[in-house]
């Protein structure tokens, strides 16, 4: 496959951190994968609100990138060639990943991936479907069984319910045996049901601090709702948070445990979600889905917080 490695692929890029308007869809070599890497040629990749967040800026501190950069880090794809050292993936692998946030993403037509960090999609999926699933599902995983270490009977708040974090993170507690309870707009109140919410609090109707005793909460917001999280917890609880890293005074004036979750690769995990999934025990829920030109309204989509599930770019 090395004269693939010669050509050019269409990829959008940013040159410096700003609005929507610094997307660029540009050309580019398609990248050479290193001794322990593979070349994917990507179907689809997922679009999530870490990405607006990078363009703009936010996260520089935190991940250093080198501009120009490739953003998005969800795909779908096939694996077209692989470095020396890899012996797990061949030729013609269908596979998906969310791969290392430091490095240039999946809005391309290729990337190149740690071979450890990718694994096989999940059969039942198409392309766009299985783009959608690994960093949201990762995110929640990670946070509900590493670090909030969720188990059977625990009472458990899920902000945000309707997100693409939330979709999964209602499924995996409901299946590891919890009582959850999640925040939503009444719009979306049956879809959540469905996903294995017991309870959805409109957030236009209801005030969700009226819940006490409570477990565990995954985070999804900060701000307010992070503020007003803490009271609803019982002594010894856990507070995970994805939106902000939490106030260790006020966990320990309200004699709970709270941790910042941020997503890592993990190809094992995402082995057991695509089982999970070719079961029929976790479903995947699309909002929309933009072809690669049509970035901008994409992005622009993410960061109005209105969506169901996931956004998807297609881009083959």
């Amino acid at each position: 496959m090395n004269h693939v490695n010669q050509e050019q692929m269409r990829a959008v890029q940013i040159h410096s951190y700003g609005g929507a308007e610094q997307l660029q869809l540009t050309n580019t070599k398609v990248p050479v994968p290193a001794e322990d890497e593979v070349l994917v040629k990507i179907h689809a990749a997922g679009v999530n609100p870490i990405d607006w967040k990078v363009r703009e800026g936010y996260l520089a501190e935190l991940l250093p990138h080198r501009l120009p950069l490739t953003l998005g880090w969800d795909f779908a794809g096939q694996v077209v060639s692989v470095g020396k050292n890899v012996k797990q993936w061949s030729v013609g692998d269908a596979v998906y990943s969310h791969p290392n946030l430091s490095k240039n993403g999946t809005y391309a037509e290729y990337i190149t991936v740690s071979a450890d960090e990718i694994a096989a999609k999940p059969k039942t999926l198409n392309w766009q479907e299985s783009a959608a699933v690994p960093l949201v599902t990762l995110t929640a995983w990670q946070a509900l069984n590493e670090i909030g270490k969720i188990k059977t009977g625990d009472r458990v708040l899920i902000h945000a319910g309707a997100g693409g974090v939330g979709n999964a993170a209602i499924q995996l507690a409901k299946q590891a045996g919890a009582t959850v309870y999640t925040t939503s707009s009444s719009k979306n109140i049956d879809f959540l049901k469905s996903l294995g919410a017991d309870e959805v609090i409109d957030y236009m109707q209801e005030d969700f601090s009226k819940l006490n005793g409570l477990d565990l909460i995954f985070d999804t917001m900060g701000g307010d709702v992070l503020e007003k999280s803490w009271s609803t917890l019982k002594k010894g609880g856990n507070l995970v948070s994805i939106a902000e890293i939490p106030n260790d005074e006020l966990a320990i004036k309200h004699d709970v445990k709270a941790n910042f979750c941020f997503v890592q690769p993990n190809s094992g995990h995402l082995s057991e979600i695509a089982s999970l999934i070719d079961s029929g025990s976790l479903k995947v829920e699309i909002d929309s889905v933009y072809q690669l030109d049509d970035v901008v309204k994409a992005h622009k989509k993410s960061e109005s917080s209105h969506t169901r599930g996931k956004i998807v770019l297609q881009i083959r």
